[in-house]
Order: C-alpha cells, then structure tokens, then sequence
C-alpha cells in the first residue's frame, strides 16, 4: 500500500439535503427539524474594490467594556475600518443590536452567551446596521466568529416571507453541519426554517426532481448549491445575505474559488444589492487583495499576523531520531501523563494514520481515525463520536483542520507538519487552523511538532516560527518523561 498523501477536499458528490423547520405552537416557537445528515465535498485520493473611500478606525477599549464571556487573548487586536459614513458603535451587549426577542432568547436561553466576545461586539453591528455594507473579517480561532455570521444571518430573515433569504457556503460538509446546528440552536424560537445543502452518497430523489427551497436559511457546500441553482432549485431573488465561511481557503486559487465567484455571478444577475459577509481566523495577502478587488468598498476587521496565535494555547517541538520514535513520544510520553482531555492527532497520510491508531488502540485507548478514503456513512459516526465525547482520540487529515470545533480539545499533535503538496513549503494556514483545534474559546491546551531529525521538517518548523513572529520551546531530550510533564504543566494540562 502507498503512502498517499491526501488534498483538502474539492470535488463533491451527488447531494442532498435537510431542511431545519422552527415553527410556531401556541405563543412560542418551537424546533422540528429531519434527521439531521453530514454531508461534505469528497476527498480525493490525493493530497489534495476599489480602494476604500473613507476610512475610519474603530476600536474597543478594555477599561470601558466588560470582559467577554469569551476568554480571549489579551492581545487580541481586531483592527476595524470602515467605509463611507455610516458610524458604528461598538456592543458590549447584545441588548445593544436591537435583536428580535426571540433571538434574545435564543442566545441567552439555548446558546446560554452572557456577553458578546471581542470580535462579536465589533462585527455584529457592521452586519445588521444599515446600509448593511460588505464585510471582510479575521479573528482568533475560537474567538466566536459563527456566532457573528449565524446571528447576522438570522437577525436579517423576515419570518413571514418563505423563500431562500439568507446563504451559507463552507468547504466541507462537517462545517456546513456544524454551522446547521448552531443555527438551529440559536434561532430555535425564531420561527425561521433552515436546509443544508451537502453531498450524499446514496443518489436519492435528483436534484432535477427535488422541491424548490423554500426555507429561508440556506448552508452547504459550492458544489451542491452551484448544482441547485442550474436546475433552478434555488430562488435568488430575495438573497439579503451571503456568507462565506473560511473565505480564505473558498476564495483560494487552490480552493473554490471559481464555484465562489460562479455562485457570486449568479446571485448579482437577479439581485445585486445582497450584503457579503466574508470570515476566516486566516487571510493570506493574495487572498486578501483578491477580496478587496472583488467585494467593493468593504468594512473590514484585521488581525496582525503575529497576534494571531494563541497564548492560551502553548506550543512545543520535539525532533525524533526516526519515524516510530514520534509514535513513542505519543503513546509513552504524551498520553501516559494522565487525563489531559480529548486529543486530536493531525497526519497527512493515510498510512501514518493507521501507524498511529494501532499503536494507541494496542494500549487501550478509545482511539478513531478520519481520512478522505472512508465512506462518507463512517465519517458521520467518528465525527460524531468524537463530539459527543465516546472517544477520546481523533487521528485525521487535515479535512478537519478548519473549523472543527470541539471544546473539551486539550491538546493537538502534529505527527506531520502541514505543507503545501506542490512545493513541500510550510502550509502557514494549516498551521495556525490546526493549533486553533485546542484551546477552543480560550481555554487551556498544548501542542506538540514532532519532527523528523533527518529531512526538512525543522526548516519547516522554523519558517513557521518566522511567518508568526514566535519562538516554539524545544522539548530537549524526545524520551525524558519529565521534560513533557513540565510542558503539560506549563500548558496547565497537569496539576502542579
């Protein structure tokens, strides 16, 4: 068997898709919704604007607004300008943006939100004030960027109107699902219907023969919603809101950004007057200058490149002598420390992830793996495990480096340093997703680089270490149990 390297996913299969209905009972709303499906685009075998007129800047004090529910860096600079004159003030609470009562409801009853994070106070009323102008937005992982887009989308729909109103598109199916879920959640008393739209692997009713939508939030994947709109499926005329969610990598030459730019096309024809809503943890320059040629006089908010990563989160390198020592490092080092929460092992064959995975189920770990080889049915329930916490270790290719929010992620282990397939170049945005899998929304967490002493993973990770202006502390010795216990207690992962 070959060690085949694998791509991010671009290709799709055929489609389906579920639809979210809240409806109304009596004086309050409730959520009745299908059996909800995962669906993502298909793996390969393989590895896979006019300048703004007026500027104004923006900022939020830290003396003069509570402290976020979230805990987040205290160097989370979002930078913000906007265009033209329309001011925005900054909400410390969600009281201040005027939401329907229903959505109040839903953020303080079922999402059980106190107080808007950094990055939600400043975003959410570019989105919902008028003119609502387009938006281009950067900020931490974990920092509650879907929150801003999910609410913005919700807070724009007219209930009473029943057609497709608001749009999602993401690059996997997992994240379509996981966006699904958090806008059912928050909009469970809203009354607004909601339908993925993400690939099947059984053919079911042809999208030629499926109903017209006619709920009101649309999210799913381009290529089944490229598909949809050809056979006519998908009514555009009423389009307030697009978003893209990881706009980097849907608007990446290496990703989708044809499908973005076809489905953008599409929607401007028969109605041009829709807000975009554009947001990643990561923007690399020739993205963001293509963004800002094609979405015109956006407001935009901005991390520095070298505030971007986590101080919550603390991250080592460990250079192995050969290949089965960073198997050891994992199973006798690392894991044997104690309870340090749900881990995520990220590989980049399909090979080292079965290496991995006999090695950790041989000890008696609760162990799963995610590949792009696997039916899309095995996918479902490993994700799905994982989330609900029946297993403990998740070993996966970087189809769940983006996005995959998982609080109770203590800890990341980078088997293989991500690169880039054509060039074997650090993969900068890989990276910084990856890390951004632990220590979700400012909790605690560690990473480990385990690199090879022979080949090129070191000037990886010091190109890495240039790219965010940081310094990754060496664990000296690769087999001395009580350098990664001083680690681990540094990352606050073991007690003193």
């Amino acid at each position: 068997m070959s060690d085949t390297v694998e791509k991010v996913p671009t290709a799709e299969a055929s489609s389906s898709s579920v639809e979210a209905s809240i409806t109304g009972e009596n004086t309050e709303p409730t959520t009745t919704t299908e059996k909800t499906k995962w669906g993502d685009v298909e793996d390969d075998d393989e590895e896979e604007s006019d300048a703004v007129s007026e500027l104004k800047y923006l900022s939020i004090k830290d003396e003069e607004k509570p402290e976020s529910i979230l805990d987040e860096p205290e160097d989370s600079n979002i930078k913000a300008v906007t265009s033209g004159d329309t001011p925005y003030t900054s909400a410390s609470r969600f009281e201040d943006l005027n939401l329907s009562p229903e959505l109040m409801k839903g953020l303080y009853v079922e999402m059980k939100f106190e107080k808007p994070s950094k990055i939600q106070a400043i975003s959410l009323p570019m989105i919902i004030t008028p003119p609502h102008k387009h938006l281009i937005a950067q900020a931490h992982n974990g920092s509650g960027k879907t929150t801003c887009f999910v609410l913005g989308m919700l807070s724009r729909v007219d209930p009473s109107l029943r057609q497709p109103q608001a749009l999602c598109i993401c690059p996997t199916r997992e994240l379509a699902n996981q966006n699904m879920e958090v806008l059912q959640k928050m909009g469970k008393f809203t009354g607004i219907t909601a339908e993925v739209a993400v690939p099947e692997s059984n053919q079911g009713v042809t999208t030629a023969r499926r109903a017209p939508v006619s709920a009101q939030v649309v999210i799913g994947t381009p290529g089944t919603l490229k598909k949809w709109m050809a056979f006519k499926k998908l009514g555009l005329n009423h389009l307030k809101i697009l978003v893209f969610d990881e706009a980097d990598h849907m608007l990446a030459t290496d990703g989708f950004r044809d499908d973005s730019l076809r489905i953008m096309k599409d929607i401007e024809r028969v109605n041009p007057n829709y807000q975009v809503l554009l947001f990643s943890a990561t923007f690399n320059e020739t993205v963001k200058d293509f963004v800002q040629r094609t979405v015109k006089s956006p407001n935009q908010l901005f991390v520095k490149r070298e505030d971007l990563a986590l101080d919550s989160v603390k991250q080592y390198k460990v250079v192995c002598p050969k290949e089965q020592d960073k198997i050891e490092v994992i199973k006798d080092q690392i894991m044997e420390l104690g309870d340090i929460g749900q881990t995520i092992i990220f590989v980049k064959t399909k090979v080292s992830a079965s290496k991995v995975h006999k090695a950790l189920a041989e000890m008696g770990y609760d162990v799963t793996s995610v590949h792009g080889s696997m039916s899309q049915e095995d996918r479902d329930k490993i994700v799905k495990e994982f989330k609900d916490c029946l297993t403990q270790v998740l070993i996966a290719t970087d189809v769940l480096a983006r996005g995959f929010d998982q609080q109770r992620v203590n800890l990341v282990v980078n088997y293989n340093m991500p690169t880039k397939y054509e060039t074997g170049e650090p993969d900068y945005e890989v990276y910084l997703h990856r890390v951004g899998r632990a220590g979700r929304f400012g909790r605690k967490g560690a990473v480990f680089n385990l690199l090879l002493e022979n080949g090129n993973d070191k000037e990886v990770m010091e190109k890495i270490e240039r790219y965010f202006g940081a310094q990754v502390k060496e664990i000296k010795s690769w087999n001395t149990e009580e350098e990664y216990k001083s680690a681990l207690k540094e990352a606050g992962l073991l007690d003193e």
